[in-house]
């Protein structure tokens, strides 16, 4: 079970610099924190190594959960031949939790004690409840779930009473859907990421690619609407709210807290780092993709996704009418493991997507620019197209603009 990190000398070092800089601090379950959340990314873009760096300043790194073994060797030679075995997805879903738990303990050791380490586990997945089981047991502060509707967390999460439980929405509708539910549990979330899908990159709340940029989702909208549920209800002080999407400097975070957000997350700022675990190419990608260069689409999982329009994702969508018409369910999944409840190209469904996404999402952490993935969020990146440290990311997110004005 998770245990009370509280705060370090080394992090302690960088609170006072949150304060000075007219910034408060995140406090989640007892932990005050810097105001700084790494969102989670698969796959394998955030894994131990950015998550540790990002918890070692004192702010809440977190591990993507979805197909973690394709970062240990090891476990690739088990599983990576395996296709028509009976027992191939048991297989490699196991060989997925023996990686997920090996993060969250190379996490947590790096991180020597400091800010949080959290998992992110997509609720859209076939092995949710096994990766929400695993990430308690190996010790995570802090559960985020997203894609879906989290309803059963708090029943998954009981015997880890001090673990964070932080569900990712869009809207302030689906806040208070949850939030009711939660509370017939015994259970309020600990915090909850408010995603604007006009903004974040990735899978992206809303129902479809035209929704996205509905007003209902601003943080001018939706925090306020928020907060003023959170007050009627009694509870305002138990439940932050994280501001997740477009978010690149001191300036934005001071507005968002204005508005009712106790921090923000990032992640494709904290995908450009040095600490970053995705390859070199991964990094120069994202970096180098302007506005005109992204891209909105629906995802196998039903789900509109914003990325980078690199030359698979240019011919996917070119021929994606023709694949729609095609769509028929499969034999079996592409990859052997079924990881997601519902999948477009598996199950036939001509509506949504019709491509492998994990295999799309590998090939772009392993750098490979022609077949990859390369999800994206619209926001500008703080150093524009360098490849900063993490360090150097939080610096600037804690310091006011007029202090770095000559910074390039």
């Amino acid at each position: 079970m998770a245990t009370n990190l509280g705060l370090h000398p080394e992090t302690a070092s960088w609170l006072p610099m949150t304060e000075a800089a007219g910034l408060k601090p995140l406090r989640i379950r007892g932990k005050t924190l810097l105001p700084i959340v790494q969102g989670g990314m698969g796959v394998g873009v955030s894994a131990s190594g950015l998550a540790s760096a990002v918890a070692r300043l004192g702010g809440m790194g977190t591990i993507s959960s979805v197909d973690l073994r394709r970062r240990h060797a090891d476990l690739m030679v088990q599983t990576a031949h395996l296709d028509k075995e009976p027992d191939a997805g048991e297989r490699i879903n196991a060989a997925n939790l023996i990686a997920l738990d090996r993060e969250i303990c190379a996490a947590r050791e790096a991180a020597q004690g400091r800010g949080c380490i959290a998992v992110n586990v997509m609720k859209a997945l076939s092995a949710y409840e096994a990766y929400v089981r695993q990430a308690l047991h190996s010790g995570a502060d802090a559960l985020v779930v997203g894609a879906g509707l989290p309803l059963d967390l708090p029943d998954l999460a009981r015997d880890h009473p001090d673990v964070a439980l932080i569900p990712i929405l869009s809207d302030a509708r689906g806040v208070q859907l949850l939030v009711r539910k939660w509370e017939k549990k015994g259970r309020l979330p600990d915090a909850v990421v408010i995603e604007n899908p006009r903004l974040a990159g990735g899978h992206l709340g809303a129902a479809k690619v035209a929704d996205l940029s509905d007003a209902r989702f601003d943080f001018e909208v939706v925090l306020p609407q928020v907060r003023e549920f959170f007050r009627q209800a009694g509870y305002e002080r138990d439940i932050p709210l994280i501001a997740a999407g477009g978010i690149g400097c001191h300036a934005d975070i001071v507005r968002l807290q204005g508005l009712g957000a106790a921090g923000v997350q990032l992640g494709t700022a904290f995908a450009v780092t040095e600490e970053c675990d995705a390859s070199a190419v991964f990094k120069r990608i994202l970096a180098q993709a302007g506005p005109q260069d992204l891209v909105e689409f629906t995802s196998v999982a039903g789900l509109p996704a914003r990325a980078v329009r690199t030359p698979w994702l240019e011919k996917y969508l070119r021929i994606l009418p023709v694949l729609q018409e095609r769509a028929h369910p499969k034999a079996k999944c592409n990859m052997s493991f079924d990881c997601l409840q519902t999948c477009g190209l598996r199950d036939g469904i001509s509506g949504i997507g019709q491509f492998c996404i994990d295999q799309q999402l590998g090939h772009a952490m392993a750098g490979d620019a022609d077949r990859g993935l390369f999800f994206r969020g619209a926001g500008r990146l703080p150093f524009g197209e360098q490849i900063r440290g993490v360090a150097d990311l939080v610096h600037h997110l804690l310091t006011p603009r007029l202090a770095i004005s000559n910074e390039t």
